[in-house]
C-alpha cells in the first residue's frame, strides 16, 4: 500500500484537499447514531436537569454552587460544569476521539480511505479536526442548555461568589461563560489522549476507554494530599480551578497554569498519535496496534511530561507543601463571612454595614494545639470575630470547616443561633435561607502567606 501511494504521487496524482477530507470525516461522525444521540442529549438533558433540581426542596449542597440553585439561574450551569468535568467530558472524548481511528480498524476500510485520500497526514488531520468539531458542539450544548434551563426556571438573579461577594447577573453570566471556555483546555488534553489511544491500540477496547481511565486516575490524584506542584502539573486541575474566577480578586494564577499544562498535554498527545499513525504499516491488515507500542510511544512520554511539568511548576511558583496554611484559611473565612454578614443584614432589614466597618477576623486551629494547623481535613475549627459600628463588644461565631486538598472548604455554622446556628432567618418578608449557616469558600493555594 505504501508503494502504491508513492507511485501515485510520482505520477502526479492529486491528493484530496484537507477541507474535503474534513467534511467527509465530519459527515461520517454525524451519521453515527451514538453521536447524534450525544448531541441531542447534550443540548436538551442539562436544561431539564437544572430546571428539575432547581424546583426541588432539597438541593445538591455538597456540590459547588449547588446550595444557590434556588436563588439564581446561574448556579445551574456551574453545577453542571462540576459534573461534566468529572464524568461527562471524559466519556464524550472517549466516544468521539477514542474511536475515530479504531472504527476504521474494525471495519477494515483503511485501504479504501488511503487510496481515496492519498495522504496519511491529511487523513489524520481531517479526523482530528472532525473530532474536535464534534466535541466543541457537545460542550457548547452542555453550557448553553444548562444556562438556559437555570435562567428560565429560576431567573436572571445575582450570584454569590466563593468569597461571599455578590456578582451582578451580567458579571455572573460572563464568568459562567469564561469558566466553560477554560474547561475546553483539559477537554483538548483528553481528546489528544483519546486520539493516541485510538491510534496506538487500534480496535482494542482499551483505546476507547483510555481517556476515561486517565481522567479517573487524575481525579483520584487530586483527591490525595499531594504537593501543590504535583497538583498543578495535571490537566485535571484546570477542571476544578475555574472556581477561582468567582472570588474578588479572581484567583487566576492556578487556572492559567492548569490551562497551559492542559494545552501542552493536548499538543504532546496529538503529536505522538500523529507520529504513530504516519509510521504505521497499512499493508499488514492485522497490525492495528499493540500494547508495547502504547507504552513506549504513549505512556512513557506522558510520564516524562508530568515529571518535567512538576519541575517547572515547582521552580516558578512560591507555594510549597499542600498550599493550605493557617493564615490562608483564616483570611478566606473572614472575607467570606464579612460579605455574607452584610447580605444577612440586608435580609433582616437592619442598618447597612460595610465589610470595612465589620473588620472581621478569624482564628482557626486544626483539632488541637498538638496538630499543625495546615493541610486539608474536616477537623478545622474557627472562631470569627467582628465589630458593629457603635457597639463596643465584638461579635463571635463558631464554624467547623471541611477543607479539601484542592483548597475548597465548606463552613458549617456552630452558633450562636441568631447568627449561624439555624438554616433559616426570620425576615420582614418571611423565613429565608440563612447565608451564614453553611457556605462554600476557597483557599488560594498559590496565594502568599501573611508576612
Amino acid at each position: 500500500m505504501t508503494a502504491t501511494l508513492a507511485h501515485a504521487r510520482g505520477a502526479g496524482t492529486r491528493r484530496v484537499p484537507l477541507a474535503r477530507g474534513y467534511r467527509f470525516e465530519l459527515v461520517k461522525l454525524a451519521s453515527q447514531w451514538r453521536i447524534r444521540l450525544l448531541v441531542l442529549a447534550c443540548w436538551i438533558v442539562p436544561a431539564l436537569f437544572v430546571a428539575a433540581v432547581s424546583r426541588q426542596s432539597t438541593l445538591p449542597s455538597d456540590t459547588l454552587f449547588g446550595r444557590w440553585m434556588h436563588a439564581t439561574g446561574w448556579a445551574g450551569p456551574l453545577v453542571t460544569l462540576g459534573f461534566a468535568g468529572t464524568w461527562a467530558l471524559p466519556l464524550l472524548t472517549s466516544v468521539v476521539a477514542g474511536d475515530v481511528f479504531a472504527s476504521e480498524d474494525r471495519l477494515g476500510t483503511w485501504r479504501h480511505l488511503l487510496v481515496a485520500v492519498r495522504s496519511p497526514g491529511r487523513i489524520f488531520a481531517a479526523k482530528a479536526l472532525a473530532s474536535l468539531t464534534v466535541l466543541l458542539l457537545l460542550v457548547a450544548g452542555l453550557a448553553c442548555s444548562s444556562a438556559a434551563g437555570g435562567v428560565m426556571a429560576v431567573g436572571n438573579q445575582p450570584l454569590v461568589g466563593l468569597d461571599g461577594h455578590l456578582l451582578t447577573p451580567a458579571d455572573a453570566a460572563a464568568k459562567v461563560l469564561l469558566a466553560w471556555v477554560c474547561v475546553l483546555a483539559p477537554t483538548l488534553a483528553l481528546a489528544g489522549i483519546g486520539l493516541l489511544g485510538s491510534v496506538a491500540l487500534g480496535r482494542s477496547p482499551m483505546g476507547l476507554l483510555l481517556p476515561v481511565l486517565v481522567a479517573l486516575a487524575m481525579q483520584l490524584a487530586q483527591l490525595m494530599p499531594l504537593p501543590v506542584a504535583v497538583r498543578l502539573s495535571l490537566p485535571s486541575y484546570a477542571v476544578i480551578s475555574w472556581n477561582g474566577l468567582f472570588t474578588s480578586p479572581a484567583q487566576v494564577a492556578p487556572l492559567l497554569i492548569g490551562i497551559v499544562v492542559s494545552l501542552v498535554w493536548a499538543v504532546t498527545a496529538t503529536a505522538l498519535a500523529c507520529l504513530l499513525f504516519l509510521r504505521r504499516d497499512f499493508t499488514n491488515l492485522t497490525a492495528d496496534g499493540s500494547g508495547r507500542r502504547a507504552v513506549t510511544a504513549g505512556l512513557l512520554p506522558l510520564a516524562g511530561l508530568v515529571a518535567a511539568t512538576v519541575a517547572v511548576v515547582a521552580a516558578t511558583t512560591t507555594a510549597t507543601g499542600s498550599g493550605i496554611e493557617q493564615d490562608k484559611v483564616q483570611r478566606a473565612l473572614a472575607t467570606a463571612f464579612a460579605h455574607l454578614y452584610r447580605m444577612q443584614t440586608e435580609q433582616l432589614g437592619r442598618p447597612a454595614v460595610t465589610e470595612a466597618q465589620l473588620k472581621a477576623t478569624a482564628t482557626c486551629d486544626k483539632g488541637s494545639d498538638k496538630v499543625a494547623a495546615e493541610g486539608p481535613g474536616n477537623d478545622w475549627r474557627c472562631v470569627v470575630s467582628w465589630h458593629l459600628p457603635g457597639v463596643e463588644a465584638a461579635g463571635t461565631a463558631i464554624y467547623q470547616l471541611d477543607v479539601t486538598p484542592d483548597g475548597r472548604f465548606v463552613a458549617d455554622g456552630d452558633g450562636p443561633k441568631e447568627v449561624n446556628g439555624y438554616f433559616l432567618v426570620r425576615t420582614p418578608n418571611g423565613d429565608a435561607p440563612n447565608p451564614l449557616w453553611q457556605f462554600d469558600g476557597t483557599v488560594g493555594l498559590l496565594a502568599p502567606s501573611k508576612g
